[in-house]
């Protein structure tokens, strides 16, 4: 095989300039990631039981879903835990090597079967199916500087104006808001109840049938009167918006023709839709936005792109808002990249002088001087090709 190259130099020289190019090319697509991807690829199941136990998420919820889970091709094992706010995460794990797409197309297969088997109340607040991602490639924090802003308030503008927007860029995978949005709260007084002989149900079921968006319909409408000429779309009332609109809900009347509404056995605001989360920021108000990267994404130009959008954004912010990057993985992965060159160009130059010190000849030096660059190219163009 030497001797074919040998006695075609040109050929040799073309196609060592090819594999250079085809490595260059290649530098240019293959993803760049804090870490491989070396861990089995996994899909995660989350569900919400408002005020359940610990121990009612795994005897409702968990073993209802995990029952179901049986028959998915390349299935490894799957891990649950649930907590005492209602929240149940079912982590299902499969072989390395198996297609992280078609393993969530399967778990929301599987999950379809369980949904009519769960409560009610878990079934109105939904289920989410997503690929496992890794940790987050960066965090970007929505913080108050002059006192105007609370945490829930900082929570709100970030889902309503930052998240869909930067959820949208080539690369995120996924976001996660780490605070609260707007919320209407009610808190119930148990002695007002018990005196006006009401149940929290009772509460529920009035809010949610006075609560509601209702088609009233069209007036006028085919087929009509001869000499009909009006044609008007009927607007109902919309769902209810303000503490007061909450207040007036009717919860119960009596036979003297009295009205027990709302507000006469609790206490209506706007509030957060939990409590769980207090996020701060060098002791200022501050809600964040965790950003996963995308199975295969350059985390370089991710990065970039949410930076970039961010910066967008901000000339939109109300006066007192202001953001800051508290995570950015991306400069971990400049730091190694530049390592890894600096590396690289000093074992080249070892090579070069001690081929020269033991050859004492230039030319024959050059020979491996070359074919290093020419080797660690045609490397790339390999690890390209190979996926």
């Amino acid at each position: 095989m030497s001797r074919f190259f040998i006695d075609r130099p040109i050929f040799a020289w073309m196609l060592a300039m090819g594999l250079m190019l085809a490595g260059v090319l290649a530098i240019l697509t293959l993803p760049i990631a804090q870490y491989p991807t070396i861990a089995p690829p996994a899909v995660s199941i989350s569900a919400t039981y408002p005020g359940a136990s610990a121990e009612t998420l795994e005897n409702s919820v968990t073993q209802v879903i995990e029952q179901q889970l049986k028959g998915i091709d390349h299935l490894l094992y799957f891990s649950s835990t649930g907590a005492s706010n209602g929240l149940v995460t079912i982590t299902v794990t499969f072989e390395p090597g198996t297609n992280p797409d078609i393993a969530q197309v399967q778990v929301q297969n599987k999950l379809t079967q369980a949904t009519p088997l769960l409560p009610a109340e878990v079934q109105a607040q939904g289920l989410i199916v997503e690929k496992a991602q890794s940790d987050f490639i960066m965090i970007v924090a929505l913080y108050d500087t002059d006192g105007r802003h609370d945490t829930i308030d900082l929570g709100d503008y970030l889902t309503s104006k930052v998240a869909d927007p930067i959820s949208r860029l080539d690369g995120v995978g996924d976001t996660q808001v780490l605070g609260a949005d707007y919320a209407m709260r009610i808190w119930l007084d148990p002695y007002k109840l018990n005196n006006y002989k009401l149940m929290p149900s009772d509460v529920a079921a009035a809010v949610l049938a006075q609560n509601v968006q209702v088609p009233a319909g069209e007036l006028g409408a085919l087929p009509a009167a001869p000499g009909q000429e009006l044609d008007a779309t009927i607007n109902g009332q919309s769902r209810l918006k303000t503490a007061d609109q909450f207040k007036a809900v009717i919860l119960k009347t009596g036979s003297d023709g009295s009205i027990v509404r709302l507000g006469d056995v609790a206490r209506v605001e706007i509030g957060g839709d939990n409590y769980t989360q207090l996020a701060r920021l060098n002791g200022h108000p501050a809600s964040a936005l965790a950003i996963k990267l995308a199975s295969g994404a350059n985390a370089l130009k991710t990065v970039a792109l949410v930076k970039s959008r961010i910066a967008q954004l901000a000339t939109q912010f109300p006066p007192g808002i202001a953001v800051s990057l508290p995570v950015d993985n991306s400069s971990f992965i400049r730091l190694s990249i530049t390592d890894v060159v600096e590396t690289l160009l000093i074992a080249i130059a070892l090579v070069v002088a001690v081929m020269f010190l033991f050859l004492q000849n230039w030319r024959a030096t050059l020979i491996p001087a070359i074919a290093g660059p020419v080797v660690l190219l045609g490397t790339f163009a390999v690890l390209s090709i190979a996926g």
